[in-house]
């Protein structure tokens, strides 16, 4: 008790302290305001005493008021298959010891409203029936689940708890890495049970109250202004960095995440490391490249590569790390990569009708966190993503560079014609004129729809990558929305889905927005993310992987890490790249500095390396605009170091102390919301059906990939044609959108083609085949593959497979099955077999589809694999092929 006392009157001090040096915050609002010295957000106050010390009061809430009503499911083999989604278990915990009735699977649990709280250290028995699953297993050999699918007794791993309250977690791809979350049982009866901690306090969410800065950090930019918070921010960033660097000299991304990861050490180095680290970042970037020499992309969806293709960003960070240090030879070693990468893609995820490249979110890569549940991988591979193509624009873009600077004259005609064709396709088919920024992504099936969400990252990358037009840079940074606490990876939020990419704020991200805020002259909405940042870190005392963007807290995301290396890059750029307006090009160093009125004074940096140049720079006065530009006192027509410049040298920056008041300037701050449900649809006798929605103002009918009708109903009567797609959008009273429901198919012109009738079939114990059988393919085994087929009509065919892979989870690993589809000579597009689920080999669904006019007649089809068909596992690229499916659609 004295000792909280102690504390409390140590903080009571330090705000009476601070009351006195500085009355006005530059960064105020209701959540929190920012100082010169401090951040004070509610009771809690962090405060820099020194540039190289700060003190926080800050403790996460997230332990204090855990409600007793726990939410959950069950999941059988890690996947959301037991009840509609928004059809949950409740039960309330509100004794030491607690235990829920033996539910049945299925079967829905309901509780009466609580509003207490659990208490320290409770315990949950959690009971589930699993007979009547069992049961079909053992009678028929599979059981169904609610929307239809077969899981085949051959393929159950398992049944496990998601929820809502910890440990549990709704994020059902990973409920296999909780033991706890496992039920088992112990006595053969049926009834699984598991035992879990609830509001473990040794569990306790909290972070450092302190930080002093214990390392030298005389070898990097040193940082100096009137703003002690900021500077101490910066500092504990610099120590950070040097805490990031592994014993092998390459960058280690988070605590929680050991080794080297493409897309974290590549947004990071973009970001400061190039020139603050450059050979660690060389000898990052060379770690994620393949014996083959291509990039190598990080395991995710469906295993990964080409389901995920930014791992492109590589090509960016590699040029930024050049730019930074004019190294011709590793100029050389970079561009083979490069080429040879982009040549892969060209053949597996270029889209030649959009222009775009298929593949998942940037950075987005929790599935569940961003795409709606109906999304297969092979779905996710079918989207086309805005961050994900800003990345293969500007790679694209610096590929050209490149190849101009090494005389590869064809490659670069190449390289910028696709540049042009990714960025005509964002602009034509993503860009929301209504919204004034652009959409998530392109999605759905054979007739596409744009997500109306905004995706940060994407959004920032094409402002700073001028996709965007000046035009359209003013309206991405005045109109996409931003909340309290800094500006969300997605709005809005996804019901039902944890914090993580869903519902949080990402420091790095937050970097990116501020760059290009700075980039549109928006000094509003500077101001806005340098004070998210500045809180986030101050608050922490450490630069947080991430934080929810309800209320700014590190805890409560399903994964975190401390001293995180692209939020601690993020940082250094917010003084280098934005106040100071720091540039790398290829003939020198530019400087574009963004003072905010607000944080107007003098500052300097100091001891910046470039090249074979050290740099002392002073800045002083507000603005965007410079008056006064100096080397060693001699006034300079261009703010720009040369490339070749060698030696200390000092600069004098003015500015103009200009501000910008226009109503185009300004921020769309809205509250931090969540879009409706997204609707299973059915179809029965010329009828579309769909759950009712409570708090849905209308529903949107899309046939076709067009809006068809508009209803306050949950049914609609459609024609039938002799090919159709329908999906339901909800949109809320705030106007708020769902996702699109998963597409209802009705078509009369569909031929199946079954492969055991054209090879011998598989003798693998396999179940859940149409037909007779089923084929394996691997690179060894029927790796071309001839596919006779006859049409009746000329038209429009899209063609795709049913197949099965169980060489991973839908979530990890490396060993999506790619080949590729031709006709004589004609190449006509991959066919993607994403995992579905580790050693479930039973789970059979469909690949991709490849759009083909054919004319009436006889053809041939060959798949094949194809060099350019390597997954990142480079052995293993298999999987079970059932049948060739032939659907006319036009």
């Amino acid at each position: 008790m004295k000792y909280k006392f102690l504390i409390a009157l140590y903080f009571l001090f330090l705000l009476l302290s601070v009351k006195g040096q500085q009355k006005l915050p530059w960064y105020q609002s209701t959540e929190f305001s920012v100082f010169r010295d401090s951040v004070r957000q509610g009771n809690f106050l962090s405060f820099a005493a020194s540039p190289s010390e700060i003190s926080s009061s800050y403790q996460s809430p997230a332990n204090l008021f855990q409600s007793a009503a726990i939410t959950f499911k069950f999941s059988i083999n890690g996947k959301d298959n037991e009840m509609k989604p928004g059809v949950d278990h409740h039960f309330n915990s509100i004794a030491s010891n607690n235990e829920t009735p033996v539910i049945k699977f299925g079967k829905q649990n309901t509780s009466e409203p609580t509003s207490l709280y659990i208490k320290p250290n409770a315990t949950l028995v959690i009971k589930v029936d699993m007979n009547e699953v069992l049961n079909d297993f053992k009678t028929n050999g599979f059981f169904i689940t609610y929307d239809g699918k077969k899981i085949y007794k051959e393929d159950f791993k398992g049944v496990y708890v998601a929820g809502a309250t910890a440990p549990m977690t709704w994020d059902f791809d990973n409920l296999h890495n909780y033991p706890e979350l496992q039920l088992k049982d112990v006595d053969g009866d049926g009834i699984y049970t598991t035992t879990v901690t609830l509001n473990n306090e040794r569990d306790k969410k909290t972070t450092l109250s302190s930080w002093k800065q214990s390392r030298n950090t005389n070898a990097f930019p040193q940082y100096h202004s009137e703003y002690p918070m900021t500077d101490a921010v910066y500092n504990l960033s610099l120590e950070e960095m040097m805490n990031a660097i592994e014993p092998d000299s390459t960058f280690r991304t988070g605590k929680l995440w050991a080794g080297v990861w493409t897309r974290d050490i590549s947004y990071s180095i973009i970001l400061s490391m190039a020139y603050m680290q450059p050979e660690v970042a060389k000898k990052s970037l060379l770690k994620k490249v393949s014996k083959e020499g291509r990039i190598i992309q990080d395991t995710g969806t469906g295993g990964a590569y080409p389901c995920s293709t930014d791992r492109m960003i590589w090509a960016v960070a590699a040029w930024e790390v050049y730019l930074a240090t004019g190294d011709e030879e590793w100029l050389k070693k970079i561009y083979p990569i490069i080429k040879n990468s982009i040549e892969d893609d060209s053949h597996n995820a270029y889209d030649k009708v959009t222009g775009m490249v298929h593949g998942e979110s940037s950075f987005l890569d929790w599935r569940e966190q961003t795409y709606p549940r109906w999304m297969q991988p092979a779905d996710i591979y079918e989207s086309e993503n805005l961050g994900t193509n800003a990345v293969h624009y500007k790679a694209n873009l610096v590929a050209t560079e490149m190849a101009v600077l090494l005389h590869d004259n064809n490659a670069a005609e190449n390289f910028r014609m696709n540049a042009s064709n990714i960025k005509r396709g964002i602009n034509n088919t993503l860009w929301m004129k209504d919204k004034g920024f652009y959409g998530q992504y392109f999605y759905g099936r054979e007739f596409k729809i744009v997500s109306p969400r905004s995706e940060a990252l994407g959004e920032a990358l094409c402002v700073l990558f001028d996709i965007a037009n000046p035009t359209q840079q003013l309206s991405i940074v005045s109109k996409t929305p931003v909340t309290a606490f800094g500006i969300p990876c997605i709005y809005p939020q996804i019901p039902g889905i944890p914090p993580y990419h869903n519902n949080a704020v990402w420091p790095f991200v937050e970097s990116y927005w501020a760059m290009a805020a700075a980039k549109a002259q928006n000094e509003i909405s500077v101001i806005y993310s340098l004070a998210a940042i500045t809180r986030a870190s101050g608050m922490f005392v450490t630069n947080k992987e991430n934080f929810i963007a309800n209320n700014g807290d590190f805890a409560g995301t399903q994964i975190n890490s401390s001293n995180m290396l692209w939020s601690l890059s993020g940082n250094i750029a917010m003084i280098h790249k934005v106040i100071f307006g720091i540039q790398l090009k290829q003939s020198g160093l530019f400087f574009h500095p963004f003072v905010p009125g607000l944080l107007r004074g003098k500052r300097s940096l100091t001891n910046f390396k470039y090249r074979d140049a050290i740099l002392d720079i002073t800045l002083s006065g507000s603005g965007n605009k410079i008056s006064t530009f100096k080397i060693d006192g001699k006034q300079m027509a261009v703010p720009t170091v040369s490339a070749t410049m060698k030696g200390r040298h000092s600069i004098e920056i003015i500015m103009t102390n200009d501000s910008r008041p226009a109503k185009q300037y300004r921020i769309n701050k809205v509250d931090n919301m969540v879009s409706p449900e997204t609707p299973v649809v059915t179809y029965s006798s010329n009828e579309l059906q769909w759950q009712s929605i409570a708090g849905i103002k209308k529903y949107i009918v899309y046939h076709n990939g067009q809006p068809y009708a508009n209803t306050t109903k949950n049914s609609l009567p459609v024609p039938y044609t002799h090919y159709s797609e329908y999906q339901v959008v909800t949109v809320d009273k705030n106007n708020l959108q769902s996702f699109a429901s998963e597409p209802i198919i009705r078509n009369n012109s569909e031929q199946i083609i079954e492969l055991e009738d054209l090879y011998p079939k598989s003798s693998l114990p396999y179940k859940g085949y149409s037909g007779t059988g089923f084929i394996e393919t691997t690179k060894e085994k029927n790796k071309h593959i001839s596919i006779p087929i006859t049409v009746a009509l000329d038209g429009t065919y899209s063609i795709d497979f049913r197949y099965s892979n169980g060489n991973g989870p839908v979530n990890t690993e490396n060993k999506c099955g790619i080949r590729s589809l031709w006709e004589a000579n004609k190449f006509l597009g991959s066919i993607l077999f994403p995992q579905r689920g580790n050693d479930e080999w039973s789970n059979w669904g469909y690949s991709n589809s490849v759009i083909v006019n054919i004319k009436k007649g006889k053809h041939l089809l060959v798949l094949t694999f194809e060099s350019w068909n390597e997954n990142m596992n480079f052995d293993i690229n298999q999987a079970m092929l059932d049948k060739v499916r032939l659907t006319r659609i036009f």
